[in-house]
């Protein structure tokens, strides 16, 4: 791995030498951003500011459990080392009360800070880049509406050569374009909008676009699923089989607004957090917006192809109360601690009787042989507040070995996707809290 972190680097280095000499980066005209539904321009500026913060969900990056809104101090877990999120309230001194509309600009259009130093892509300033300069200081003059607080930031703890932040100069002119959102002439205005929404604010592509040897997204393979901060985040083009493409628009509209959708099973990681943050709070009509804009995704098969199976033997042979007779014997173990554990929320057949968020029938994590997010939800658990419904399953890192994760999630993935899980213990291991 730190070989090949090593090539990735000397790589970004030299394409972006080259290109560093020739490529400009001169600020794109502005052009009139597509309509918000949620924030209309005549709105007051902090108003709007409110709602294009939420859309852009501010508050999971830069806040930390328990901590303080917008204070920072979020740890990004990179592969070359650990970075921490900023604190953006208006502090004048750990805070960013003394930038300009200029700096704060800049910031998110062109990835540098109030100092000149360049900021690392994990602020996706490379999708902030098509925002609009007056949704930019909408959303500057809602974050300085809000109290202050006296926070510094943790320094990054990045190996070399990751740690030269003037590198990032190399890489911007290898990956990265300065340029706001221009609106297709052949797209409806609904389309437009939800492009701008889940390109530019929602920044989808951060998550669930796999990223090249630079770590730069990788734009061929728009939204076909990547791994982020352990978790999968899963393909969303439109192929029907692997994708959403079979999801009807009642199911898509329910899982984005609420977190659940029936038959598809329940957000979780940080896509639940993305529900509870921002997706739940928009307009309906931004929300088929987004819609519109996913539905036209080119289909992609993805790193991971995973195929649903809604009604798997075991499960039509189960009962509620009780379970298949027909699991294999190399499963006993996990079946023995799915019924210590699980039964009571999940039951046997899936339905989670207590609450539909519950309920693992077509779910993409219980269909995937690699058990990723499956493992993740029982090592972290899950919580999510949906107006006023709270939603929450405990964590079992500190109660289940790694042997006894890897035997339970391979029954889950037997039980209700019809697949032979692939977790061990080694893998469980890799993703368990340090």
């Amino acid at each position: 791995m730190k070989r090949l972190l090593m090539s990735a680097a000397l790589v970004v280095v030299a394409i972006g030498a080259a290109a560093y000499a020739c490529l400009a980066r001169p600020e794109a005209p502005a052009g009139p951003a597509p309509v918000v539904y949620g924030a209309p321009a005549d709105a007051a500026r902090i108003q709007r500011g409110q709602y294009l913060t939420k859309a852009a969900d501010c508050i999971a990056c830069h806040t930390v459990a328990g901590g303080k809104p917008f204070a920072g101090g979020l740890a990004f877990q990179l592969p070359f080392g650990t970075l921490y999120s900023s604190n953006i309230t208006a502090d004048k001194t750990t805070g960013i009360g003394n930038w300009s509309d200029d700096d704060f600009v800049r910031a998110l259009h062109e990835g540098v800070r109030k100092d000149g130093q360049h900021l690392y892509p994990a602020f996706p300033y490379t999708s902030y880049t098509q925002l609009s300069r007056d949704d930019v200081l909408a959303i500057k003059a809602y974050l300085f509406s809000l109290p202050t607080v006296t926070q510094e930031t943790r320094k990054p703890e990045l190996s070399f050569p990751f740690n030269q932040r003037w590198a990032m100069g190399f890489w911007n002119a290898a990956f990265f374009r300065s340029e706001r959102f221009k609106p297709a002439p052949d797209r409806s205005p609904q389309w437009n909008t939800g492009a701008y929404l889940a390109i530019a604010l929602a920044h989808c592509t951060e998550c669930h676009t796999p990223r090249n040897i630079g770590f730069a997204l990788n734009q061929a393979r728009e939204l076909s699923g990547a791994d982020v901060n352990g978790w999968h985040a899963p393909n969303i083009t439109s192929d029907p089989v692997h994708g959403i493409g079979a999801w009807t628009d009642a199911q898509l509209y329910q899982y984005l607004r609420s977190g659940h959708a029936d038959g598809r099973g329940s957000a979780g990681g940080p896509m639940g957090e993305a529900v509870e943050n921002s997706l739940q709070y928009l307009d309906p009509k931004d929300i088929q917006a987004i819609m519109s804009y996913l539905r036209s995704v080119a289909p992609q098969v993805g790193d991971k192809p995973t195929s649903i199976n809604a009604r798997p033997p075991a499960v039509t042979t189960s009962m509620a109360y009780s379970p298949s007779p027909q699991t294999p014997s190399h499963l006993q173990a996990g079946l023995k601690l799915f019924e210590a554990s699980c039964a009571s929320c999940h039951q046997w057949n899936g339905q989670g009787p207590q609450t539909p968020y519950a309920a693992l029938l077509g779910a993409r994590s219980v269909n995937d042989r690699s058990g990723q997010n499956v493992v993740q939800t029982i090592l972290h658990g899950a919580r999510m507040r949906i107006g006023e419904h709270e939603v929450f399953m405990p964590a079992f890192a500190a109660a289940l070995t790694d042997d006894e994760v890897a035997q339970l999630s391979n029954y889950v993935i037997f039980q209700f996707g019809g697949k032979q899980g692939t977790v061990t213990a080694d893998m469980v291991a890799r993703q368990r809290p340090h």
